[in-house]
């Protein structure tokens, strides 16, 4: 594989084709845990196991596939990831797990998994693809986090549950709530399109 093309599923990956950034895919867990840093962080590593284990899997298995099955084939290996996370995180993150609940199981279900699978996996080879799950886990990660902390921020005046805000600040519980998470997103969404934009300019 070579350096433009690595630097290319890195870029994808983390942002220029970013899942929720630009594609605006896996929205259900995106605005539901997303309630601080913490959360968001926590999804996003484990959505990132599961990219890396069913994307060199499938890739691996790709021409042993038919190809009137692949989509069950791979929801199998896309859910036998998942099953190990969740067993995994109950284990030695049960705190984190339980605050996460359906939606490690529901990771099964991500359109990002389930696109980076037949979109890329299923068509390069094992190293290029399991890249592809770390650049575009990350990506998640990077935007589930940005969402987390911003919420947290704007409505428990916390990082990571320590304090950061004065005295005086009054946070808004609307941002630790569902609505709050279509704002923070939106805002969130303007900020990345007005830096897009500007690398573009300067190109």
């Amino acid at each position: 594989m070579s350096e433009n093309k690595t630097l290319q599923i890195i870029q994808d990956g983390l942002w220029s084709n970013n899942g929720i950034f630009v594609q605006m895919l896996g929205m259900c867990p995106t605005l539901a845990v997303t309630t601080s840093l913490e959360n968001g962080f926590g999804m996003g590593l484990a959505t990132t196991f599961v990219l890396i284990g069913s994307n060199a899997v499938i890739s691996l298995i790709r021409k042993l596939i038919p190809s009137d099955v692949r989509i069950p084939a791979y929801i199998i290996v896309i859910a036998a990831f998942v099953t190990i996370i969740d067993l995994t995180m109950n284990a030695y993150v049960h705190d984190l797990h339980k605050v996460l609940g359906i939606f490690i199981p529901l990771i099964v279900v991500n359109c990002i998994i389930l696109g980076r699978a037949e979109a890329y996996a299923s068509k390069n080879s094992v190293g290029s693809s399991a890249l592809d799950g770390i650049s575009t886990g990350l990506g998640f990660t990077l935007a589930l986090s940005i969402l987390g902390a911003t919420r947290e921020i704007l409505g428990a005046g916390t990082i990571l549950g320590i304090p950061i805000a004065g005295s005086d600040f009054q946070p808004s519980l609307v941002f630790v709530l569902p609505p709050g998470a279509f704002i923070a997103l939106g805002f969130i969404l303007v900020g990345v399109r007005w830096i897009n934009e500007k690398r573009e300019n300067k190109a």
